[in-house]
């Protein structure tokens, strides 16, 4: 399943986080770390769902959940949680942990490294890309990203391995994921919960 498909999953209510899944955990090197993967189309690992009904389906968060069959996120949450906060810009509503961990994101298109933004470094370097931004804007706002580049005449002779890249790292939102699902009216909460343990 591709990651931008799973991020809209989350948005309308068809996946979500059960109520015994920990809270968001991770660091900003753990995300820094997942993003420089997935630009290097290194493996990820995949995730691991619950397809559940949604009207006895318990989850974290505020956000109500889709009618029919639901989508509970049994392993892969950290990871998920991440990639929306980055893509999105926001936390998913079923979020509990320190946003700060994926806030901020950047990419350095001449050295293809990822950092979180310190003003000293990057202010006025327009080499350093907000990935928020750039997911955000999709490949409709290249041409912002472009227009910024092409202020500055030095750049010139690489604006077009610039652009390349750019759509690389846009292209994180079209890689496909394994989704394995776990099923079945003989999946009681107590057989999932052993699932989810023993993974």
């Amino acid at each position: 399943m591709k990651i931008s498909t799973i991020l809209d999953l989350i948005d309308n209510g068809h996946m979500a986080l059960p109520e015994f899944q920990r809270g968001y955990v991770w660091n900003r090197d753990q995300v820094r770390g997942l993003f420089d993967s997935l630009y290097r189309r290194h493996p990820v690992g995949g995730l691991l769902v619950w397809a559940t009904e949604s009207k006895s389906a318990a989850h974290r968060g505020d956000g109500p959940l889709a009618s029919g069959v639901v989508k509970l996120i049994l392993d892969g949450q950290q990871r998920m949680t991440s990639l929306y906060g980055v893509v999105r810009g926001k936390p998913p509503k079923f979020f509990e942990g320190n946003a700060r961990a994926f806030t901020g994101l950047q990419f350095h298109l001449e050295a293809e490294v990822f950092a979180f933004f310190q003003p000293l470094k990057m202010k006025g370097d327009p080499l350093w890309i907000d990935v928020t931004e750039l997911m955000q804007k999709g490949t409709a706002g290249l041409g912002s990203f472009v227009t910024r580049l092409s202020g500055h005449p030095e750049l010139a002779p690489k604006i077009g391995e610039y652009v390349a890249r750019l759509a690389r790292l846009l292209g994180i939102l079209d890689i496909d994921l394994h989704n394995e699902e776990v099923t079945g009216a003989d999946k009681t909460l107590d057989v999932v919960v052993d699932i989810f343990n023993r993974v």
